[in-house]
């Protein structure tokens, strides 16, 4: 006969001396049936390392928490279980493990399953993912994205499972592009400070990298917006890339160039980089021109494709090049007049901006309040001449 949940407890007593206070207080709320309360307790419990001994949250697991598991908040209950998930060595086994507690959320038949159901799937596509079954993965994240879009006001937290074991799939295929979406998804939806110093740093050098090599990504503002890029910018081995992310949301081509011989040895070390070496000067070149475009008035966009081949350090063949590439991908919109030698911009795709385009940004300001000023004390002025016309 199975003991039952307080003996189990009294045993891990005699076994774990050291755990006496946690041990007590769970018996405690179990016995006075205060599940709230156990279930904080729980969430506490599988995170403390003085726990992660052994298969021990296995054991407490089989024989205490499914004893009352599904009179808990069954997401909870979810966030509880992948933990201790993770003291199954053998990823089929985990996964195995992961299953059983689905069915038995599918088979309690109570309200709301979707949402534990759908954040324990992903963390079963994340193992079969470390296991190397791609395919398996990719048909998971499929599901769960189609799962989530049914789902009314879902948990952020079951958001962030989808996003993040999206992120590590496109991660290993190497989908730069489709990383930083899902990665920067992922972000949305936990604080960066719940993170692991090691991994809130790993995570801002992936996006980091992921923004400059992905296919049209020419928007930087979002990531250095975000506070997981406070662990790059305190990262001595890593400012460099910090530093090149910057010089990327400047659109800084002379600043690129800087960077390539002095960050040499660095970049030089990511394969991904050199392999792109075209690419990221096409990239940092766009840039260039839309900050250019960013800098003039809205009302007075008209540039020389001589101004932009001495700023680009393009010829004049190429600038044309570089003005189809740029209207092609919809950042801007215009008209390139040839005649002329001209290009006039009429719409220019908007960017989260730093502290120094809002500088810029009000200058401008104060230079069309001014014109604004001068308007209205010419009309002022000759006010009176026209009531005397009348």
């Amino acid at each position: 006969m199975a003991p039952s949940p307080t003996d189990f407890l009294e045993n891990l007593i005699n076994q774990f001396p050291n755990l006496t206070e946690e041990l007590n207080e769970l018996s405690d709320l179990w016995t006075r049936k205060l599940w709230h309360q156990l279930t904080k307790k729980l969430e506490t419990i599988v995170s403390m390392q003085a726990f992660q001994h052994g298969d021990l949250l296995i054991k407490i697991y089989h024989e205490f928490i499914s004893e009352f598991e599904m009179k808990l908040n069954l997401l909870k209950l979810a966030q509880i279980v992948v933990p201790i998930s993770k003291q199954i060595p053998q990823i089929e086994g985990a996964v195995q493990f992961l299953e059983s507690v689905v069915a038995k959320l599918l088979d309690g038949k109570q309200t709301r399953v979707e949402e534990p159901a759908l954040y324990i799937r992903m963390h079963i596509a994340l193992r079969k993912l470390q296991g190397g079954d791609v395919t398996a993965c990719k048909e998971a994240i499929e599901e769960g994205k189609a799962s989530l879009d049914n789902l009314v006001d879902a948990d952020p937290s079951v958001h962030a499972a989808v996003y993040h074991v999206s992120s590590l799939f496109h991660k290993i295929r190497q989908d730069f592009a489709e990383f930083y979406k899902t990665g920067m998804l992922y972000l949305a939806y936990i604080s960066a400070e719940d993170l692991e110093d090691s991994t809130r740093l790993g995570l801002a050098v992936d996006l980091s990298l992921a923004a400059l090599l992905g296919d049209n990504i020419y928007n930087f503002g979002e990531l250095l917006a975000h506070p997981v890029m406070k662990a790059l910018e305190e990262s001595a081995p890593n400012y460099w890339l910090y530093e090149l992310v910057n010089t990327f949301n400047a659109g800084d081509l002379h600043k690129y160039d800087e960077l390539c011989v002095t960050y040499a040895p660095q970049m030089n070390a990511q394969p991904a980089l050199v392999m792109s070496v075209q690419k990221l000067r096409e990239k940092i070149t766009i840039l260039c021109l839309m900050e250019i475009i960013f800098k003039l008035p809205a009302d007075n966009r008209v540039i020389s494709l001589s101004l932009i081949a001495e700023r680009t350090k393009l010829d004049r063949n190429d600038v044309e090049f570089l003005l189809m590439k740029t209207l092609s991908v919809h950042l801007i919109e215009g008209t390139i007049d040839q005649v002329d030698e001209t290009v006039h911009v009429s719409w220019v795709q908007p960017r989260i901006i730093g502290l120094k385009q809002i500088a810029a940004l009000r200058d401008r300001l104060d230079e069309w309040i001014g014109k604004v000023d001068t308007t209205l004390g010419n009309m002022e002025a000759d006010t009176p001449e026209l009531l005397g016309m009348a």
